[in-house]
């Protein structure tokens, strides 16, 4: 027991860490009504602004202590005032899903920004608080932990205070209860807005300044970090700030406690070696618990908000586009070199991918991180049922995605009870649990080193990469595995095209637009939600299966939640609720035809393309939020609607000129007077 209050100690900082992050997501609620999951990226930041000025990284000047630290301030300040005028102002009316998408476009720019700064390489930074040692019951643990913990709490103390007595603190509650009488009474809700915001990003980037090095500053760990901080949020109802920080370094402790377990012998092990995630694991199942416990009950703010969600249009012309992407991907796949075959494939794969988050997010509204996870899972279940149970294609691949949509509609279960894109809390920690849990694991899961994966056949026939016809150029990858690729790409397209026009899609667009009215006109929404779980969950099973025999192998580095982020917002810049916009979003696709095509022609690193996707994602949010697509299709509806307008208004101008002539009377003729001439006097007239 001893050890155990002693690891508990040992985690103390990096409880801090998930407490002042868990502060930061409850002050972005406060303010804007965003669960802003770029809250950790603002730690990074701020964390490589300190590094760079001490180590002369910026203007070959190494700055002392305390101006490197002003200066860190002024960063984070900066990035507040960025992120209000830039992200959440221009989305003041803007739905929920709108928001959360613009701070997933954040987080991207943010990872983007200093991977294209600073590199991928880990950095260590400069401790700032005192780090001698002292003894506590019976180990040795440095002061900092202590001054972080402590720091935490008297901030965590002093926003409850502010938010209960001040003025300031009134107001806001006020404004995020009830937006209108806030107006009523002379409130500004968008000047306490950027305050919150402002006053979230200093608490959280001198806190990723002080509490660096503790951990790695690198662009994962620390962004990352907002997986534990929204558990704590969410037991906090995106409300309480003391909740949130004893629940954060409650979760610090806990990881170190794991730690500690996995060094016994009982623990269980993978290849000699103890089993990792299993503290993602943890918060996951924490995460459920506080969904069922109190999911219901997380308040809704009172926000003036224009419920403008992305349009759902009816899919028109299916069988000419059906077989114009039919014929064209197969030109493509047959006259295209290898390398661009090959991006074509991951293309068509990614557009499948990106069709699963059109149902769950497009017909529904529930924004979902788990869905490349659960392609990952398929992939790798079936490398393993080939490996150790000799079960090759189909057979493989039925069982992998059927245990993927089960899998999934288990996930959506246990987020019943959560409304709108709280979801996102559930899916982000079941992607990370799945990844390092499951995907990291070298028994269960492949490893980073990668599960392989067999190539189909059939009837002896090779149907995979390395079939005998070699396309035009006549090399791998074949393009016989692209040709199946394509037609089940399209059937599940079709599918997706007549589930929006189904009685279960028009159900969903209920759900979407209103659950309490949807219920209340008798549509079940539980089992809705479910049911489009287990939809949109087999898809991404099947486009799991395909990555797999495209590549050959599964990798758990391939499934991350930071990959699943690029992919929704690809998905959301393409057009979240149209099948074109899955195709978009399959081009745009890390690997995909468009960034393998820059990076060949024009020598841009896919670093840059993620850049502009994240700046894509925000400009698209904040002026297109129907997409690509979604923009395309209104354009070409409002040239339709000219043109018939044009039409209707010419046949009415020609049908009144029309009536106008029947209804006027016909004009008297002028008649000459008739007499009698004697034929002297005819003569006379005629000459």
């Amino acid at each position: 027991m001893t050890e155990i209050f002693q690891f508990a100690l040992l985690g103390i900082g990096e409880g801090s860490l998930i407490a002042g992050i868990a502060i930061g997501l409850v002050l972005f609620y406060r303010g804007s009504g965003t669960i802003n999951l770029s809250t950790g990226a603002v730690a990074m930041i701020t964390g490589y602004v300190f590094w760079a000025l001490k180590t002369g990284l910026i203007g070959g000047y190494q700055f002392g202590t305390v101006p490197a630290l002003l200066l860190s301030l002024v960063a984070a300040i900066l990035q507040g005032l960025i992120m209000e005028f830039g992200a959440f102002r221009p989305l003041h009316a803007a739905p929920p899903l709108a928001k959360l998408v613009a701070s997933l476009g954040l987080f991207l720019f943010a990872q983007a920004g200093m991977l294209l700064a600073f590199g991928p390489n880990e950095q260590s930074e400069p401790a700032v608080l005192p780090t001698n040692p002292i003894h506590v019951i019976g180990t040795v643990i440095p002061v900092d932990q202590f001054v972080l913990a402590g720091g935490i709490i008297v901030v965590a103390a002093a926003l409850w205070a502010v938010y209960r007595w001040t003025g300031f603190g009134l107001s806001t509650r006020a404004a995020a209860e009830n937006e209108v009488s806030a107006m009523y009474i002379g409130l500004r809700p968008k000047n306490l807005s950027l305050i919150n915001t402002v006053l979230a990003c200093v608490i959280v980037g001198m806190l990723g300044v002080l509490a660096a090095p503790l951990i790695t500053l690198d662009t994962t760990t620390l962004p990352l970090l907002v997986v534990p901080a929204l558990a704590a949020a969410l037991f906090a109802r995106f409300t309480s700030f003391g909740i949130a920080c004893v629940i954060g370094l409650a979760l610090g402790g806990l990881e170190n406690i794991i730690y500690y377990l996995s060094t016994l012998s009982w623990f269980p092990t993978s290849n000699g070696t103890a089993i990792g995630g299993t503290s993602d694991v943890v918060v996951f199942l924490l995460i459920v618990i506080a969904t069922f416990w109190m999911g219901g009950r997380i308040p809704s703010r009172g926000d003036l908000v224009e419920r403008r969600l992305p349009r759902v249009p009816k899919p028109a012309n299916q069988v000419r586009w059906t077989l114009a992407a039919l014929i064209g991907g197969a030109v493509c796949l047959t006259v295209f070199p290898y390398d661009f075959r090959q991006a074509t494939m991951i293309s068509i794969v990614g557009a499948v991918l990106a069709l699963s988050l059109v149902v769950i997010t497009g017909f529904v509204g529930q924004v979902s991180v788990v869905q490349l996870a659960l392609a990952g899972g398929t992939g790798f279940l079936m490398s393993h049922l080939a490996t150790y149970a000799g079960l090759g294609f189909p057979w493989a691949v039925i069982v992998a995605v059927l245990a993927a949509t089960l899998l999934g509609v288990l996930i959506g279960i246990g987020a019943l009870r959560v409304r709108g894109v709280q979801l996102v809390v559930v899916t982000l920690a079941a992607a990370v649990a799945l990844s390092n849990f499951w995907f990291a694991n070298p028994s269960f899961g492949g490893g980073l080193g990668g599960a392989p994966v067999q190539q189909p056949e059939l009837f002896g026939i090779n149907l995979g990469s390395t079939a005998a016809f070699r396309g035009l150029d006549g090399q791998q990858p074949s393009p016989v595995l692209g040709y199946g690729l394509l037609v089940i790409a399209v059937l599940l397209g079709l599918g997706v095209s007549n589930l929006r026009q189904s009685g279960l899609g028009r159900r969903m667009l209920a759900v979407r637009s209103n659950e309490r009215a949807a219920a209340a006109v008798g549509i079940n929404v539980a089992r809705t939600k479910v049911g489009t779980f287990a939809i949109s969950s087999f898809i991404a099973g099947v486009a799991g299966a395909m990555y797999a025999y495209n590549y050959g192998s599964v990798s758990a580095d391939n499934y991350s939640a930071l990959t699943a982020f690029t992919v929704i917002a690809f998905a959301y810049v393409g057009g979240i609720t149209m099948i074109s916009g899955a195709v978009l979003a399959g081009l745009f696709m890390t690997d995909g035809l468009t960034q393998y095509a820059t990076e060949q022609w024009f020598h841009i690193s896919g670093i840059w393309i993620l850049l502009v996707g994240a700046w894509a994602v925000l400009s698209n949010v904040i002026f297109w939020p129907d997409g690509i697509a979604g923009g395309v299709y209104q354009r070409m509806q409002d040239r339709a609607a000219r043109r018939t307008a044009a039409s209707a208004s010419a046949v009415a101008t020609s049908t009144e000129s029309a009536a106008a002539a029947a209804s006027t009377p016909p004009r008297a003729l002028a008649v000459a007077p008739v007499t009698t001439a004697t034929p002297q006097q005819s003569n006379e007239e005629r000459s």
